[in-house]
């Protein structure tokens, strides 16, 4: 089994008060990071255990440049170092074209994928200097393969893939790398709880989505935010050292095509 330690590492996790971004903080703050978390909406649900944790939470809007750049620097005052960021807040659109309005399209942008940007922005300003760094952005399998339902979404998780292998060219000289996860459908976070609440039949959506992923199917359940944040971990740790610019799908095979019927 791998032993990850990340003892005398500080860590930055973008919509970590909730689903995959509050168990990539659990689990970085137990393999000895010292961990912030920045959300629109911190949680008061999380404090107990964040504070056991060493976890320390913020107020984040990613939408705005300089919210970012407030948190990352403050962290960096506070901790005097910056070594992993997990550019994990994001929100879904399920709209077609006709129905999508200016503000829909500036909302999905700015939080899927300016948000990420001026993360990494102003995160590889520290890391430059401070001898390196690791970058996960956390995009979907709909970064890997269009999708109908909702392509503004799929717009936006393909151009954070694409924006995760610039940086990583840009910045592999700094010793910066530069990774991003591809999940498919996810329970327990916030998106999918969104969707379920909207959703005419609750039970028929999720066994939809299950079995529009093979490996899902299979096991017949949803992947889980600890399932993501497993590949999260091994991206940023040690083990990774010359992993960058890559997309990993963790989406029980659906973004490998068509399945078989069976």
């Amino acid at each position: 089994m791998l032993q990850i330690d990340l003892s005398g590492r500080v860590a930055v996790v973008t919509g970590g008060a909730s689903g995959i971004g509050r168990a990539a903080a659990r689990l970085l703050a137990r393999c000895g990071a010292k961990v912030f978390v920045g959300d629109l909406r911190p949680l008061d649900e999380n404090a107990a255990e964040f504070s056991d944790l060493g976890i320390v939470q913020h107020a984040c809007d990613v939408r705005s440049e300089a919210s970012i750049a407030q948190l990352i620097d403050r962290i960096v005052a506070e901790a005097g170092r910056l070594d992993i960021l997990v550019n994990n807040a994001g929100i879904g659109m399920v709209k077609q074209i006709a129905d999508v309005s200016e503000e829909d399209w500036t909302a999905c942008i700015d939080t899927n994928l300016k948000g990420p940007f001026f993360g990494c922005k102003h995160a590889v300003r520290h890391m430059a200097s401070g001898g390196g760094g690791a970058i996960v952005n956390t995009a979907s399998n709909a970064g890997l393969l269009p999708r109908a339902h909702d392509p503004v979404y799929s717009i936006s998780k393909m151009a954070l893939v694409a924006m995760t292998k610039s940086l990583a060219l840009c910045h592999a000289r700094d010793r910066i790398r530069v990774n991003c996860v591809c999940p498919g459908p996810v329970g327990d976070t916030r998106m999918m709880d969104d969707d379920l609440e909207m959703a005419a039949d609750r039970d028929a959506l999720v066994a939809q989505m299950i079995s529009a992923s093979p490996l899902a199917k299979a096991h017949e359940r949803m992947e889980t935010p600890e399932e993501i944040a497993e590949a999260i971990l091994y991206l940023v740790s040690d083990a990774a050292t010359m992993v960058t610019g890559t997309s990993i799908a963790i989406d029980g095979g659906k973004s490998l095509g068509v399945p078989p019927n069976a």
